[in-house]
């Protein structure tokens, strides 16, 4: 029994598995990793109830939500950072095809922006637009480092 195999049958539970080449390699793990499963054992599938032993991914995901409305909301009522919120992006289309929408901000530190449920639409107490302003590029990376930029040096000062 080979390693891969002896992993397997032990975390899976399935006895006889052939881990060989190329059925396991070419069939088994894209279907792992197509529904969600790390490639490292232990095969766990990642879903919004995965854990890191405090919260939930989907607790996280509630949590990060609430304190973007929170936020966008006080930007908002005191005309900050053009905030806005929009079922279509620039060009039109809707957000993923539709039930979503996008909220976004421009700071002094550049653009961020986050997607959402529709169902959460009422969270957001902002501009409604008809079109979202166009995207800048950003990533995740880069609304991280906006946002820590324009949290420790919120006027933009260059001193």
């Amino acid at each position: 029994m080979n390693k891969i195999q002896e992993i397997w049958e032990r975390t899976i539970g399935i006895e006889g598995v052939d881990t060989g080449y190329p059925k396991f390699e070419k069939e088994l793990l894209p279907f792992l990793v197509k529904g969600g499963y790390k490639l490292y054992p232990p095969f766990v599938q990642i879903t919004g109830e995965t854990s890191d032993g405090f919260h939930t991914f989907n607790e996280l995901y509630e949590f990060r939500k609430l304190y973007n409305a929170g936020l966008f909301n006080e930007w908002a009522k005191q005309g900050l950072f053009n905030v806005h919120k929009s079922k279509k992006h620039s060009d039109g289309e809707e957000c993923f095809g539709g039930g979503w929408f996008i909220v976004t901000a421009t700071l002094p530190t550049g653009q961020i922006s986050n997607h959402y449920e529709l169902k959460d639409w009422d969270l957001f107490q902002v501009e409604e637009r008809e079109l979202a302003d166009v995207w800048d590029g950003h990533t995740a990376q880069d609304v991280a480092h906006r946002l820590n930029k324009y949290i420790t040096n919120p006027k933009g000062d260059t001193e």
